[in-house]
């Protein structure tokens, strides 16, 4: 009797399944592999265990594909990791929605951490926010950590990755299949996946370790690790770009003040004052290429609010005239602040907005929206609040305020002595001072005419901000009044939000993402153990605590910070998928619920790696520091960037010469990409975006130059693409850019010296 097709494959999976498991077996051959952590792991064909110090902690199950095939076992370790590799060569293509390994832990965690939420059954987190990807549960000292193993992911568009993880459950899981995004941005596994034929890989590391320290730093393995593995070599390559810093500086500056001046640079008469600042967001219909009518996406306004800044912006302008002597320039940064200093102050309360009223009307058969003039301009404040909790637009933002009095006080010290700078940050203190709670907390928002806080956010490690602002009008003033209720603000972020991962704030829920706004403020999501977190809160806090080490040289805030700052590193881009098509090393996503890539917080974040490389003398820190700077540029449309170029030009097949600086605040920010322009976006917002990244620019040159040198530990750093090597007794300079300039060194003792660098040059 002939065979059937389906006997036919029943027999050639028997075979396939049994030459897998004697291959794994022999592959597998010393099952237990070790190092001198006291982590050890037992590795079959079939499952593995996890051990330290002959403790059982996880076990874990290999996939099967196809009904049977096992797959063969690759195991090496280094340096307290284990890493597992598991191959299948496959005659022919398998349908199979799903593979994966499957951890089951032995202990019950009481902190859990993983890159994004997968909130209920059946979700995901996919690997699009790979960024630094890595599963973490931890029980007092204990900690265990699965990484992906990068080398592998990504190169199969068929197959991709996945990480999830269910807490009651205590079990987490490493795969391979598809997902779909249902909501802003939320993954779900979806069928359809073929593997092979040819060879199919799975691959991870994995760790296991007590750490005695206080507090308790989850990442303080797994982040150095991540930088080391994959980053580190793309930093040595000059990456994410190697073009000198300034002509990204120029091109925002001409692109700004020249090419879209009419759409971008705002002048008008205010209270008696000249004032002027870059408007609030452009688009892409504003360009002078665009062949159509152009269309405000927003009310035309200027912000000082906590993201959006004219001021910080200003003061990067600012600084770049003092250097380049441009009165121009100068005369326009000046005007910015007497913008901010125009904002009104009532009982100590400011507004963040200045805007116009708007119209729409009806150009050629479309709809466009337009201003209506400054002539129509008032104050009021960010529209990004909790709208259904009863704040409004009108309601005050103590986070904004203390921001901007914070710049203030920065201008005033660091770059113009400015008296009215001082007065008006002193002036706000003392009503702040009123607000603070018996906890240490300060309120999120005020009612304008009764200043009494709304309930939401009351106790949100936006008080970090808060506290900064405080210990440097200390510091300015020299009126130590200020240093007590700072650091009692920050004393209770850390007792209340930090050690829980509770990093809400306004942008948490009141931005692009809105889920679980409604069930989850204030509360873990119970699948994952986890709340919804967002970057800017682990920033916020992380400097305060740096400030309050300074201001005191109490070691707890140190470690917190330095706990805080490696928290905050797990969402920056340590690796170059081959799914993210435009340079990706250095830049940070914004929370654990969203889609970004390169996104504009990068440039805030950067110097404060560098400040804590100064406290640790921990170069991968400074590494970070330049990485993300850098990563703030990568957008921009500019012959400076040909990658990126040609995806804008798919986009928008208008963009020419005049459109060089336009730049993207982010990237892939609705959760997918793809080589076609999938992810580019639509808009420019100068000060979360162009103007923000030259402000750090500018002020990075000043604090640290173009090339930083550690004489006492024999360390050196080239920010703008100079590599940096200790040479016969001194110091030798490459050029990675190919670009003869001049180059301000900096030493850690603050002196400076400015070269000429052309190729090579020894100090």
């Amino acid at each position: 009797m002939p065979k059937t097709a389906k006997s036919d494959r029943f027999e050639v999976a028997a075979i396939m399944k049994w030459l897998s498991i004697l291959c794994a077996s022999i592959l597998a051959m010393p099952s237990a592999s070790g190092d001198d952590t006291g982590m050890n792991v037992h590795c079959s064909a079939t499952r593995g265990t996890v051990l330290l110090d002959g403790a059982e902690w996880a076990t874990f199950t290999l996939p099967e594909l196809g009904g049977g095939l096992l797959p063969a076992v690759e195991q090496t370790g280094d340096g307290g990791w284990q890493r597992i590799r598991l191959s299948w060569d496959l005659p022919k293509s398998i349908a199979q929605d799903e593979a994966a390994v499957r951890f089951a832990l032995a202990f019950e965690p009481d902190f859990w951490w993983a890159p994004h939420l997968s909130p209920n059954d059946g979700d995901c987190i996919a690997q699009h926010v790979f960024r630094s990807p890595a599963l973490i549960a931890v029980r007092e000292h204990d900690v265990f950590v699965v990484v992906p193993d990068l080398d592998l992911c990504g190169q199969n568009p068929s197959a991709p990755w996945f990480l999830d993880f269910d807490a009651p459950a205590n079990t987490l899981w490493l795969g391979m299949g598809k997902t779909k995004i249902t909501e802003h941005v939320h993954y779900v596994k979806a069928p359809g996946m073929n593997l092979g034929p040819g060879k199919v890989q799975l691959g991870f590391y994995v760790t296991a370790y007590r750490d005695e320290n206080e507090p308790v730093n989850p990442w303080g393995r797994v982040a150095p690790m991540l930088w080391d593995r994959w980053a580190k070599p793309l930093y040595r390559r000059g990456e994410p770009a190697r073009t000198p810093l300034d002509a990204y500086v120029k091109h925002t500056y001409r692109w700004a003040l020249g090419a879209w001046r009419g759409a971008v640079w705002q002048e008008f008469e205010l209270d008696g004052a000249r004032v002027g600042a870059p408007a609030f967001i452009v688009n892409v219909t504003q360009s002078p290429n665009y062949p159509g009518e152009p269309s405000l996406r927003e009310f035309l306004s200027i912000w000082n609010q906590a993201w959006f800044s004219s001021l910080r912006s200003a003061s990067g302008l600012m600084r770049y005239a003092q250097r380049t002597d441009d009165a121009d320039l100068r005369d326009a940064a000046r005007m910015t602040k007497e913008f901010a200093l125009k904002a009104p102050i009532r009982n100590g309360f400011f507004p963040a907005v200045y805007r116009t009223e708007m119209e729409e009307s009806e150009v050629g058969g479309e709809k466009v929206a337009r201003s209506r003039g400054w002539n129509t301009g008032y104050w009021t404040n960010s529209n990004r609040v909790p709208w259904e909790r009863g704040v409004k637009d009108t309601w005050y933002h103590v986070l904004d305020a203390s921001w901007t009095c914070l710049l203030m006080l920065r201008w005033h010290e660091d770059i113009e002595s400015d008296v009215r700078l001082a007065g008006y940050a002193r002036q706000y203190a003392a009503r702040l001072l009123t607000l603070q709670d018996e906890r240490g907390f300060f309120p999120a928002w005020l009612e304008p005419e009764t200043l009494e806080p709304a309930e939401v956010l009351r106790d949100s490690p936006e008080t970090s901000m808060s506290a900064t602002f405080l210990l440097k009008l200390a510091e300015v003033t020299g009126d130590n009044a200020y240093r007590a209720p700072a650091l009692k603000a920050l004393d209770a972020v850390l007792e209340h939000v930090a050690p829980a991962g509770r990093w809400e704030d306004y942008e948490t829920y009141w931005s692009c993402c809105g889920w679980g706004k409604k069930e989850f403020l204030g509360k873990r999501i119970p699948r994952n153990a986890m709340y919804k977190q967002n970057t800017l809160s682990m920033f916020w806090t992380a400097e305060a605590c740096l400030e309050a080490y300074r201001a005191t040289k109490n070691p707890r805030y140190l470690a917190w910070g330095r706990r805080t700052l490696d928290e905050l590193s797990m969402f920056q881009q340590i690796w170059q998928p081959p799914y993210i098509y435009v340079p990706a090393l250095g830049g940070f996503g914004v929370m654990n619920f969203d889609g970004e890539w390169n996104d504009s917080r990068q440039t805030l974040f950067a110097e404060l790696f560098m400040e804590y490389y100064k406290e640790s003398g921990e170069p991968y820190l400074f590494e970070r520091g330049v990485a993300a700077l850098k990563a703030g540029f990568v957008m921009m449309y500019c012959p400076e960037n040909p990658t990126v170029k040609t995806l804008w030009e798919k986009v928008w097949p208008f963009f020419g010469p005049e459109d060089y600086g336009f730049t993207m605040e982010n990237y892939g920010h609705g959760g997918a990409t793809s080589p076609g322009g999938e992810g580019m976006g639509n808009f420019t917002i100068y000060d979360w975006g162009n103007g923000a990244a030259s402000e750090a620019r500018n002020r990075i040159r000043d604090h640290f130059g173009d090339v930083y040198i550690d004489r006492p530990r024999l360390l050196g750093f080239g920010i703008d693409s100079i590599d940096v090597k200790p040479y016969e007794g001194g110091w030798l300079l490459v050029d990675l850019a190919g670009v003869p300039r001049d180059v301000r060194i900096v030493y850690e003792d603050g002196t400076a010296q400015t070269i000429r660098l052309d190729g090579k040059h020894e100090l």
